[in-house]
């Protein structure tokens, strides 16, 4: 007889092998076909709301795994606040404006011998964005975000593009608003100022210099250093890495509480801080040198020194910012290229001289030898060779630093004096107002309070104009003469608002002065500036938040994005927040790390190292891309290769396995009719739903504080571990080989069934598409949605003063870990080949007696053996009575005969002439009325 045929295998279509980057199209064409995001929020209709706004990805250029990081991170936060029940929608967005897209624009033009207009630049500009939307929305579907694709806002959308303009309408009537002329980054490529989140900085190497300014009166310097008849040149020395500014120069800084020394090399004497003289010596490599003298900085207030270029008069002034850990203790001016000296330049009232055009090049009228020439290098080599030309140069060496690029063209920024339009950060206390209500906003991870408040006190004025095309205009009307706004602006800005909500930002490109102006119109200039991007989707809480959510207060739940954006859209949603409603436009903000290969290098085209979103779905799927998402720790770089993507499959599959395994145990169970109540389950079945509860309870926890990775880990505990190690493999003899139709076979299928709904849930926010495939699988959902669902709750506990509780558990797998170590020494010495030829004799305390005893005869099923005996030998150990000992294993081969069907060793095999190959347990089951389980 073929007794595999009487066995209760598994059975079920949902296959081992994945094969996701067939099935997950097939799914997804199905979530879209019945439009699943819209069942969703139908059926959380009514529930507290959870509101993640996205922070706008640039449209420009396919995704990297970077976009793909931050956009699944953001849909696991939704999909795992529906699980807690709330109504999560998500509307995704994207930036649309900036100099990215104007330079391919550009390109493009130039590259095909175009003349057109700023009008139609314009259209080409959003013809492009439209397009890169498009390619960006499908890869994002593709990795399986749910989200309000229709509805998805852009900053270029007409409506939007009017309520960044009705901003400044607020920004304007609280004062905050000016127009400056003050030092701001600026990019010769861009030709253009950039704020601080446009900027990245990298390590330069720069040309750097020692600097010798003439003293105009060298008798007075004697005097003051009290030295007679001495009557040699004399020199104060200043450094910069910037030597291209010298020009510029317009006074000398000192610290009037450092001391400073009068110093004699060979035949000139210089001055030089007393904190910095010896490091300047050994740097320049002067052998011989003389201390003349030491005086207190304040008492160089009344010397002028020669600037070198241009041969005026220039002041010694007091900077209390000056180091004493670099340079010379004196400071070079340029109040035209820096805000420090731009300050001390406007405190002292010197002259604000800018030396750089919009495109980087000199102005004709600074010297001779700088006219048509280009920063950098070429910038450099002409001053230092004119210092050395005039024996002005000290010393010259290179000098690696941190310093500032343009973050889109890879190039050193400058800072150059321009006139701007500003947000005043210290007008009614603004500054302070943002600074104190950053202590409500929680910070994941917690030391994102200290960076942001740190930025938050270093970072000057907020520069908002930008001299490009393609944005939002600064829509204003300047006084020719008085340089002010027209009286009636903040009614023209409605005006303008609503002519741009009909027909975009063209229409103030297009309006006639006139109109709103009349007679008037003569007498103002209309503005060319734009609106900083940052400020395009800074203000996107204001219009998103209250136009697409109609939330009436527009904060959010949560921002989420990567670490950069503590400078860049964090801040600039945070500034304008503060200034539209007096607080912060998020409850919380949860940054990320970036990507680098398992090095811990960058991704780059040179290194080879790159991996795309679109290669890992290609090969694996977009399941595995979402796994190592969520297993990989946010907080710190996030490495990926394709060595770290295997070991994320090998996860991947051991949790599809543990659910197949249940799906195949789960044929022909039908829910209504076969669950069982927790009193008639089996003790052990009873105990892996207590397991699953407590599993979920830690999950729950986890999902709450965006702690994805000991999710991950705790699913694959409980799959490894307890389901895979522990459970599933002890159910397997009672599931397969005891009558089909008992309650103790529905035991174990109602405590699968239990499992499977918890553990499809838990997987949901990260194996959406295996989570979808499963649920589909399980009976009885019906037309039901995964996504829709919250948490299982008719999982339960044992009770802890129930009999079988975890501390009897705690002992049962004592002991099993330890019988286990005595059968494994028992099948590498060649006595059995696997556990159930094992015969045990078991020699233990009277307290861990008890509970052996309590499983009766079903012991042995549950240690996966054959034959088990229990020696109870009193307490041995007298110092800890409650504690579970085993004093000795005794380990023999089990006599009796193999049952063909079940596989125990029994002496029952052969006792039943008609069925001599079946031990009495497999007759019963098989052709009796089967056998009953109380515990195992």
């Amino acid at each position: 007889m073929d007794y595999k045929k009487t066995l209760n295998l598994p059975k079920t279509s949902f296959s081992m092998r994945a094969n996701l980057t067939h099935i997950e199209p097939k799914i997804l064409n199905n979530w879209y076909k019945k439009n699943l995001y819209n069942i969703i929020r139908q059926v959380k209709k009514g529930k507290k709301t959870f509101i993640l706004h996205d922070g706008p990805p640039y449209a420009n250029g396919k995704l990297h795994i970077g976009h793909a990081v931050n956009k699944i991170l953001k849909d696991i936060i939704i999909k795992s606040k529906g699980l807690s029940g709330f109504d999560a929608p998500y509307i995704p967005g994207w930036d649309c404006h900036g100099l990215p897209i104007e330079h391919i624009i550009e390109k493009k033009i130039k590259n095909e011998n175009m003349i057109i207009s700023n009008n139609h630049f314009r259209k080409l500009c959003r013809k492009y964005v439209n397009e890169q939307i498009d390619c960006q929305k499908k890869d994002f579907i593709r990795m399986g975000i749910l989200a309000d694709w229709n509805n998805f806002y852009s900053t270029m959308d007409f409506k939007i593009e009017a309520n960044i303009t009705r901003s400044l309408i607020k920004i304007i009537k609280s004062k905050y608003l000016i127009k400056g002329v003050k030092p701001v980054h600026w990019c010769i490529e861009c030709s253009s100022s950039l704020a601080e989140a446009e900027l990245e900085y990298k390590n330069k190497l720069s040309d750097s210099v020692y600097v010798k300014f003439n003293v105009i009166n060298s008798q007075l310097v004697y005097e003051l250093f009290n030295i007679k008849n001495l009557l040699l040149p004399i020199s104060a020395i200043i450094w910069t890495t910037n030597p291209w500014t010298l020009p510029g120069n317009v006074a000398i800084a000192v610290h009037k509480n450092f001391r400073y020394q009068l110093i004699k090399i060979n035949r000139e004497c210089f001055i030089i801080s007393e904190f910095l003289i010896r490091k300047i010596i050994k740097c320049c490599l002067i052998k011989k040198w003389t201390l003349l003298s030491t005086i207190e900085g304040y008492r160089l207030k009344s010397l002028f020194f020669i600037q070198p270029f241009n041969k005026t008069k220039i002041p010694v002034i007091f900077d209390k910012n000056i180091t004493s850990k670099i340079g010379t203790g004196l400071v070079h001016i340029a109040s035209g290229h820096g805000p420090e000296d731009y300050a001390l330049s406007k405190k002292y009232r010197l002259k604000v001289i800018n030396l750089i055009d919009n495109n980087g090049y000199y102005f004709s009228n600074i010297h001779p030898l700088l006219n048509n020439t280009l920063l950098f290098d070429e910038a450099n080599n002409k001053v230092i060779s004119f210092l050395k030309e005039k024996d002005l140069l000290f010393h010259q060496l290179k000098y690696e630093h941190s310093y500032p690029y343009c973050w889109r063209h890879k190039i050193p920024i400058i800072f150059r004096i321009t006139p701007q339009w500003f947000i005043d950060l210290d007008k009614n206390n603004l500054r302070s107002i943002i600074l104190k209500n950053l202590s409500n906003i929680k910070w994941i991870p917690s030391w994102g309070e200290k960076r942001m408040k740190s930025m938050l006190l270093d970072r000057p004025d907020w520069c908002i104009s930008r001299q490009r095309i393609w944005g939002t205009p600064i829509a204003l009307f300047i006084h020719k003469k008085t340089k002010k706004l027209h009286p009636c602006t903040l009614n023209f800005l409605e005006v303008i608002a609503k002519k741009i909500e009909k027909n975009g930002i063209q229409s103030w490109w297009n309006l006639n002065p006139e109109i709103l102006l009349g007679n008037e119109s003569s007498n103002y200039d209309k503005l060319d500036d734009i609106l900083d991007v940052w400020f395009d989707s800074g203000s996107m809480h204001y219009t998103v938040m209250r136009d697409k959510l109609a939330n009436k207060e527009p904060i959010a739940d949560l921002y989420l994005e990567g670490e950069d954006q503590y400078r860049g859209w964090f801040m600039s949603s945070l500034i304008l927040s503060n200034i539209f409603q007096n607080k912060a436009p998020y409850k919380a903000i949860l940054s990320h790390c970036f990507t680098v290969d398992d090095r811990g290098y960058k991704m780059s085209k040179s290194l080879g190292n790159i991996i795309t979103p679109q290669d890992i779905i290609n090969e694996w799927g977009a399941d595995i891309l979402r796994l190592w998402v969520a297993v990989t720790d946010y907080k710190n770089e996030m490495k990926i290769s394709k060595k770290i993507l295997y070991r994320i499959v090998d996860i991947y599959r051991k949790i599809r396995n543990t659910a197949r395994f249940i799906l195949g145990n789960l044929y022909e169970f039908d829910p209504k009719i076969h669950k069982i109540d927790k009193s008639n389950m089996v003790i052990l079945d009873q105990w892996i739903v207590h397991r699953c509860f407590q599993t979920q309870e830690s999950i729950k926890k986890y999902y709450e504080n965006y702690n994805f990775r000991s999710v991950i880990k705790k699913i694959m505990d409980f799959c490894s571990n307890d389901m895979g190690s522990f459970y599933l493999d002890i159910i397997k003899d009672r599931q397969y080989t005891i009558k089909k139709n008992s309650i103790s076979r529905y035991s174990a299928q109602t405590a699968m069934y239990h499992i499977l709904h918890a553990l499809v849930r838990w997987i949901a926010p990260v194996l959406s598409f295996t989570s979808d495939e499963i649920w589909k699988n399980i009976p009885g959902v019906d037309d039901k949605e995964i996504f829709a669902e919250e948490y299982y709750q008719d999982l339960f506990l044992i009770d802890s003063n129930e009999l079988f509780n975890d501390t009897f558990w705690n002992g049962i797998f004592m002991v099993r870990d330890s019988i286990n170590k005595v059968l494994e020494k028992g099948r590498i010495n060649g006595i059995i080949s696997n556990s159930l030829e094992a015969e045990i004799i078991l020699y233990v305390n009277t307290n861990l007696s008890k509970i052996l005893h309590h499983l009766e005869n079903e012991l042995h099923f549950l240690l996966l053996i054959s034959k088990i005996k229990i020696i109870d030998i009193g307490e041995f150990d007298k110092k800890n009575k409650s504690v579970f000992k085993i004093k000795k294993i005794k380990f023999f081969k089990a006599n009796g005969t193999k049952c063909l069907r079940c596989w125990h060793i029994s002496e029952t095999v052969g006792l039943n002439l008609m069925y001599p190959d079946l031990c009495n347990r497999c007759i019963l089951n098989v052709f009796g009325n089967g056998e009953i389980r109380k515990f195992v």
